[in-house]
């Protein structure tokens, strides 16, 4: 009698928390579901031994590896930077002798083998000692900025082209630079030492010229440090101030306006947040504005996220929290003004943006299985309407294909969420979650969405 009171007291409780309804229209197509679940640089464990763990990359669909910092540390100064590919400066950029191209060719092979596509980053790795005083080595303005785009030219001959005993691989996306205002102190920039109009002029010499010699091609920049001083804008639920931060927003308006003013090509627009979901997903918003603003439509050019990651801390490394909000953070990019995102990153490493991959028994993290729940979505292929209400710690995204339909939710708070959801009559055949106490775990849908989780259903036809 006691158990059936605590039972009926338990079941009380839960009728009295506020549930988020959950309704899907699958007659309701919203466009297909984007690639927004790339990542950075892949997960290295040896310099070229045998890339092991990049099949987890194909396992969960991964569509693209961006190409940024993989010289250093594991990378050890061997791949895809400039200076790695070309290390003398003064040599003849017309002779293939001039480049070194078989490290990167190795690391590219590889990434082709798992169907994942480079997202080049044509520049240099972080020197992170720099803003401690140290002297920079590569992360100077190149000396000569037409011979730079020629040596870019070349590099990207041989992977698309074949020259030089290249390749004809499948890479769009060529990004000029990363972070060059990474700090307004140029003596501490740890991407660029140099003051940010150095920069424009760099762009404004090697998009157009690569531009017109790989029309077909996709050319952008910069890797935007990002929005989060952006106080005038309502998508901010908190604005951070800081000069430096203002200094960013500042680069990009400087930036944006130097492109417009003078026809430069702008393919893609490139930035990045290191916040929590609900902040990160208001820079997106402020991008996609700021974008507009100068006539950088979505139809003329691309939103592109490719340095992502919230809670960012050792201890999360491999938690519920970082997890979960990994998986809100990607449902949240599929349904907001972003085209193309990669996570920073899949290196199998020991530090704090190392999210996806136990660097001692190299096997994957909880955050992984958001990008495995995520291949489901992507596996159908149309994004379908969702409508969740009462909660905004609730991200839903859904999609179908021909025979059956996938929903993807996330719980990015410390509460549980009750859950009431319209499927259309449509069954669920299967379920996994993830949270504090699983890791991709077979279960039934659940009833409410436990904290810091993550599920995705299988549902059968209509």
């Amino acid at each position: 009698m006691k158990n059936r009171i605590a039972f009926a007291l338990i079941a009380a409780c839960a009728a009295c928390a506020q549930s988020a309804e959950v309704k899907i229209d699958f007659n309701k197509a919203t466009g297909p579901v984007k690639r927004v679940n790339g990542v950075g640089q892949p997960p290295l464990v040896g310099k070229l031994a045998g890339y092991p763990m990049f099949h987890y990359l194909k396992e969960a669909g991964i569509p693209y590896s961006r190409l940024h910092d993989v010289g250093g540390w594991l990378g050890g100064g061997l791949f895809v930077d400039i200076p790695v590919l070309f290390p003398n400066f003064d040599a003849d950029e017309n002779d293939p002798k001039s480049y070194r191209f078989v490290y990167t060719d190795s690391l590219l092979q590889a990434l082709e083998k798992n169907n994942v596509e480079p997202f080049f980053r044509l520049g240099v790795t972080i020197e992170n000692f720099v803003s401690r005083g140290y002297p920079p080595m590569n992360i100077m303005p190149p000396k000569d900025f037409a011979k730079w785009a020629r040596i870019c030219e070349h590099v990207i001959r041989h992977y698309t082209e074949g020259w030089a005993d290249g390749f004809k691989m499948k890479i769009d996306y060529w990004e000029i630079w990363n972070e060059p205002e990474n700090d307004p102190n140029i003596n501490r920039n740890p991407m660029w030492c140099a003051p940010f109009s150095e920069y424009i002029r760099l762009y404004g010499a090697v998009a157009p010229y690569l531009k017109e010699k790989f029309p077909h091609l996709k050319i952008g920049g910069y890797g935007s440090c990002g929005f989060y001083a952006n106080v005038d804008s309502d998508y901010m639920p908190v604005a951070k101030s800081s000069p430096r931060n203002a200094n960013f927003v500042k680069c990009a308006h400087e930036f944006l306006a130097a492109v417009r003013d003078n026809n430069w090509p702008l393919d893609f627009f490139s930035y990045h947040s290191y916040s929590a979901p609900a902040t990160a997903l208001g820079h997106v918003r402020v991008a996609d504005g700021l974008l507009d603003k100068y006539g950088f439509t979505a139809d003329k050019c691309e939103r592109i996220l490719n340095e992502w990651l919230p809670y960012v801390s050792h201890k999360n490394l491999g938690s519920a929290i970082q997890a979960a909000g990994i998986a809100a953070e990607l449902i949240g990019l599929q349904n907001g003004p972003c085209d193309v995102a990669c996570v920073y990153d899949a290196r199998c490493g020991v530090g704090n943006y190392s999210p996806l991959f136990n660097p001692l028994t190299y096997e994957p993290h909880k955050a992984y299985y958001a990008f495995t729940a995520f291949k489901e979505l992507r596996d159908r292929g149309t994004a379908v309407a969702v409508q969740a209400t009462t909660d905004k710690s609730l991200y839903v995204a859904a999609a179908k294909g021909e025979k059956d339909a996938a929903v993807m939710m996330a719980n990015d708070s410390d509460k549980a969420i009750p859950l009431v959801c319209d499927f259309q009559g449509r069954k669920v055949t299967s379920c996994r979650i993830t949270d504090r106490n699983r890791t991709d775990a077979a279960c039934d849908m659940p009833a409410e969405l436990p904290p810091r989780s993550f599920i995705v259903a299988i549902l059968g036809e209509e």
